[in-house]
């Protein structure tokens, strides 16, 4: 089991967005080596769920929608990946034949606690201390 491409790319975007500097969608894709489409793919799902805002114009880019120590790991994740599970049995929307699943309940609290865990870390306590 991995991350995607897609959340390490939005967690490198943050990342690099962390130290609150406006930039461009070229400036973030030549910093975090992600390539230019994804890169405004991933922004555009960043500004929709609250965590960068865009700023159109010659001086437009981007740039954190709060400060850095609000926007947890598992949020950025999220943003782009949907919310975190470990089995698909713990959608909603799935339903499987065996009524009594003993994995079910497993998956739940594994997945809990890396819910948990990736609630702990802040961008800003992920900086470098300089």
């Amino acid at each position: 089991m991995h991350m995607t491409l897609e959340a390490d790319y939005a967690v490198r975007i943050v990342d690099r967005l962390a130290d609150g500097r406006k930039r461009d969608a070229r400036s973030l894709s030549d910093e975090t080596h992600v390539p230019p489409r994804f890169a405004l793919k991933i922004l555009r799902k960043l500004v929709a769920g609250g965590i960068v805002q865009s700023y159109k114009g010659a001086h437009g880019g981007y740039q954190l929608a709060r400060p850095p120590e609000n926007i947890t790991l598992r949020e950025v994740i999220e943003a782009v990946e949907g919310p975190y599970m470990i089995s698909r049995c713990q959608q909603d929307a799935y339903c499987c034949d065996n009524t009594s699943c003993r994995f079910h309940e497993i998956y739940g609290e594994i997945s809990r606690l890396v819910r948990e865990k990736l609630d702990s870390y802040t961008f800003a306590a992920l900086r470098p201390k300089v």
